[in-house]
Protein backbone atom coordinates (compact mmCIF):
# COMPACT_ATOMS: atom_id res chain seq x y z
CA UNK A 1 0.00 0.00 0.00
CA UNK A 2 1.83 3.16 -1.20
CA UNK A 3 2.83 5.37 1.76
CA UNK A 4 0.34 8.59 2.30
CA UNK A 5 1.89 12.07 0.87
CA UNK A 6 2.29 14.35 4.06
CA UNK A 7 1.92 18.03 3.40
CA UNK A 8 4.82 20.27 2.88
CA UNK A 9 5.32 22.73 5.87
CA UNK A 10 8.02 25.38 5.47
CA UNK A 11 10.36 25.96 8.23
CA UNK A 12 9.89 29.48 10.07
CA UNK A 13 13.77 30.06 8.81
CA UNK A 14 12.76 29.43 5.44
CA UNK A 15 10.00 32.03 5.46
CA UNK A 16 12.01 34.62 7.07
CA UNK A 17 14.41 34.03 4.07
CA UNK A 18 11.82 34.78 1.92
CA UNK A 19 10.84 37.99 3.34
CA UNK A 20 14.03 39.02 3.45
CA UNK A 21 14.87 38.23 -0.26
CA UNK A 22 11.45 40.55 -0.99
CA UNK A 23 13.02 43.27 1.60
CA UNK A 24 16.30 43.42 0.00
CA UNK A 25 14.24 43.53 -3.55
CA UNK A 26 12.30 46.30 -2.79
CA UNK A 27 15.09 48.03 -1.67
CA UNK A 28 17.03 47.45 -4.54
CA UNK A 29 13.89 49.05 -6.64
CA UNK A 30 13.60 51.83 -4.63
CA UNK A 31 17.65 52.72 -4.58
CA UNK A 32 17.79 51.98 -8.78
CA UNK A 33 14.68 54.86 -8.19
CA UNK A 34 16.42 57.40 -6.38
CA UNK A 35 19.32 57.48 -8.62
CA UNK A 36 17.29 57.61 -11.18
CA UNK A 37 15.73 60.66 -9.65
CA UNK A 38 19.14 62.47 -8.91
CA UNK A 39 20.04 62.35 -12.03
CA UNK A 40 16.96 64.01 -13.05
CA UNK A 41 17.78 66.68 -10.65
CA UNK A 42 20.85 67.08 -11.34
CA UNK A 43 20.25 68.04 -15.12
CA UNK A 44 17.86 70.16 -13.60
CA UNK A 45 20.04 71.96 -11.22
CA UNK A 46 22.69 72.15 -14.49
CA UNK A 47 19.83 74.23 -16.81
CA UNK A 48 19.44 76.56 -13.81
CA UNK A 49 23.05 77.75 -13.95
CA UNK A 50 24.55 80.66 -11.88
CA UNK A 51 24.43 83.91 -14.00
CA UNK A 52 27.61 85.24 -15.27
CA UNK A 53 29.27 88.64 -16.05
CA UNK A 54 29.19 89.24 -19.84
CA UNK A 55 30.44 92.63 -20.16
CA UNK A 56 31.32 95.65 -18.06
CA UNK A 57 31.69 99.65 -19.00
CA UNK A 58 34.73 100.63 -18.43
CA UNK A 59 35.77 97.51 -19.95
CA UNK A 60 38.43 95.11 -17.46
CA UNK A 61 41.75 96.36 -17.65
CA UNK A 62 40.64 99.60 -20.09
CA UNK A 63 42.58 103.11 -19.79
CA UNK A 64 39.71 105.91 -20.70
CA UNK A 65 40.31 109.28 -21.20
CA UNK A 66 38.14 111.06 -19.21
CA UNK A 67 36.24 108.91 -15.64
CA UNK A 68 32.53 108.31 -17.02
CA UNK A 69 29.29 109.16 -14.72
CA UNK A 70 29.14 106.02 -13.80
CA UNK A 71 30.16 102.28 -13.83
CA UNK A 72 27.90 99.37 -16.00
CA UNK A 73 27.70 95.72 -15.17
CA UNK A 74 26.21 93.49 -18.02
CA UNK A 75 24.70 89.44 -17.13
CA UNK A 76 23.12 86.88 -18.95
CA UNK A 77 19.98 87.16 -17.06
CA UNK A 78 17.76 90.27 -14.81
CA UNK A 79 19.75 90.00 -11.45
CA UNK A 80 17.46 90.85 -8.51
CA UNK A 81 17.17 94.29 -7.70
CA UNK A 82 17.73 93.66 -3.85
CA UNK A 83 21.39 93.23 -2.24
CA UNK A 84 22.95 94.52 -4.94
CA UNK A 85 26.31 96.34 -4.34
CA UNK A 86 28.75 98.09 -6.21
CA UNK A 87 32.01 99.83 -4.47
CA UNK A 88 34.14 102.55 -7.25
CA UNK A 89 37.69 102.45 -5.43
CA UNK A 90 40.57 104.85 -6.19
CA UNK A 91 43.83 104.21 -5.44
CA UNK A 92 43.66 105.22 -1.83
CA UNK A 93 40.92 102.61 -0.91
CA UNK A 94 38.23 105.74 -1.16
CA UNK A 95 34.76 104.48 -2.63
CA UNK A 96 32.99 106.94 -4.89
CA UNK A 97 29.98 104.94 -5.36
CA UNK A 98 26.85 107.51 -5.37
CA UNK A 99 24.14 105.71 -4.29
CA UNK A 100 22.24 102.67 -4.49
CA UNK A 101 23.34 100.62 -7.98
CA UNK A 102 20.60 101.02 -10.07
CA UNK A 103 19.60 97.63 -12.43
CA UNK A 104 17.22 97.99 -15.60
CA UNK A 105 16.91 94.92 -17.94
CA UNK A 106 20.21 92.41 -17.68
CA UNK A 107 22.21 95.98 -16.35
CA UNK A 108 23.59 97.24 -13.59
CA UNK A 109 24.24 100.63 -13.32
CA UNK A 110 26.48 102.25 -10.32
CA UNK A 111 27.13 106.20 -10.46
CA UNK A 112 29.52 108.14 -9.41
CA UNK A 113 30.36 110.87 -6.81
CA UNK A 114 31.85 113.95 -8.82
CA UNK A 115 35.50 115.21 -8.65
CA UNK A 116 36.49 112.19 -8.45
CA UNK A 117 40.90 111.75 -9.10
CA UNK A 118 42.19 110.45 -12.00
CA UNK A 119 44.09 107.20 -11.75
CA UNK A 120 43.31 103.32 -11.78
CA UNK A 121 39.84 102.12 -10.01
CA UNK A 122 38.95 98.96 -9.11
CA UNK A 123 35.55 97.53 -8.93
CA UNK A 124 33.91 95.00 -6.23
CA UNK A 125 30.66 94.29 -7.47
CA UNK A 126 28.10 91.47 -5.64
CA UNK A 127 24.69 91.19 -6.91
CA UNK A 128 22.16 88.47 -6.83
CA UNK A 129 21.71 86.12 -9.41
CA UNK A 130 18.80 85.08 -10.99
CA UNK A 131 18.56 81.76 -9.53
CA UNK A 132 18.25 83.37 -5.86
CA UNK A 133 22.52 82.77 -5.49
CA UNK A 134 24.61 85.48 -4.99
CA UNK A 135 27.54 86.09 -7.75
CA UNK A 136 30.35 88.56 -7.15
CA UNK A 137 33.37 89.59 -8.83
CA UNK A 138 35.99 92.10 -9.16
CA UNK A 139 37.52 93.97 -12.08
CA UNK A 140 40.04 97.03 -13.22
CA UNK A 141 40.14 100.01 -14.90
CA UNK A 142 42.16 103.15 -15.56
CA UNK A 143 41.08 107.04 -15.79
CA UNK A 144 43.81 109.86 -17.47
CA UNK A 145 41.45 112.28 -15.95
CA UNK A 146 39.25 112.21 -12.86
CA UNK A 147 35.41 113.38 -13.16
CA UNK A 148 34.84 117.52 -13.21
CA UNK A 149 30.97 117.62 -13.48
CA UNK A 150 29.83 118.97 -10.01
CA UNK A 151 26.78 117.93 -8.26
CA UNK A 152 25.21 120.90 -9.14
CA UNK A 153 25.66 121.31 -12.55
CA UNK A 154 24.68 117.51 -13.25
CA UNK A 155 21.03 117.97 -11.53
CA UNK A 156 20.37 120.94 -13.44
CA UNK A 157 22.16 120.26 -17.17
CA UNK A 158 19.07 118.10 -18.02
CA UNK A 159 14.93 118.20 -17.89
CA UNK A 160 13.24 118.08 -15.31
CA UNK A 161 11.72 114.41 -16.72
CA UNK A 162 14.86 113.01 -16.16
CA UNK A 163 14.62 112.59 -12.49
CA UNK A 164 11.98 109.79 -13.28
CA UNK A 165 14.61 107.47 -15.00
CA UNK A 166 15.56 106.13 -11.29
CA UNK A 167 12.05 105.22 -10.34
CA UNK A 168 11.96 102.90 -13.85
CA UNK A 169 14.82 101.50 -13.37
CA UNK A 170 13.21 100.26 -9.49
CA UNK A 171 9.99 99.03 -11.58
CA UNK A 172 12.38 96.91 -13.86
CA UNK A 173 14.35 95.50 -12.10
CA UNK A 174 14.63 91.81 -12.22
CA UNK A 175 12.85 90.01 -9.49
CA UNK A 176 14.48 86.10 -8.81
CA UNK A 177 12.56 83.29 -9.80
CA UNK A 178 12.21 80.76 -7.55
CA UNK A 179 12.99 77.15 -8.62
CA UNK A 180 9.55 75.41 -8.42
CA UNK A 181 10.53 73.11 -10.62
CA UNK A 182 12.90 71.27 -8.70
CA UNK A 183 10.59 71.81 -5.26
CA UNK A 184 7.79 70.00 -7.40
CA UNK A 185 10.23 67.13 -8.55
CA UNK A 186 11.32 66.58 -4.64
CA UNK A 187 7.52 66.45 -3.72
CA UNK A 188 6.79 63.78 -6.03
CA UNK A 189 9.72 61.86 -4.97
CA UNK A 190 8.81 62.32 -1.14
CA UNK A 191 5.25 60.55 -2.01
CA UNK A 192 6.71 57.60 -4.27
CA UNK A 193 9.04 56.37 -2.00
CA UNK A 194 6.01 56.84 1.11
CA UNK A 195 3.93 54.57 -1.49
CA UNK A 196 6.99 52.02 -2.19
CA UNK A 197 7.18 51.73 1.63
CA UNK A 198 3.96 51.93 2.80
CA UNK A 199 3.39 48.65 -0.29
CA UNK A 200 6.92 46.54 0.61
CA UNK A 201 5.45 46.94 4.42
CA UNK A 202 1.72 45.87 3.77
CA UNK A 203 3.81 42.71 1.50
CA UNK A 204 5.52 41.69 4.42
CA UNK A 205 2.61 41.78 7.12
CA UNK A 206 1.05 39.58 4.65
CA UNK A 207 3.29 37.16 4.51
CA UNK A 208 3.53 36.09 7.77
Amino acid sequence: MPASLSPRVLHPSTSRRGRRRHTRTMAASVLSFLLATAMLLGAGGAAVAHDELTGTVPAEGATVAVLPPGVELSFTSVPSGIGAQVEVLDESGEDWAEGPAEIVDRTATQALRANAPAGEYTVSWRVVSSDSHPIEGIFSFTTQQGSTASLDSVSTAGPAEVQDDPVAGSQTAGVSDFPWSIVLMIAALVVIVGVLAFTARKRLGGSR
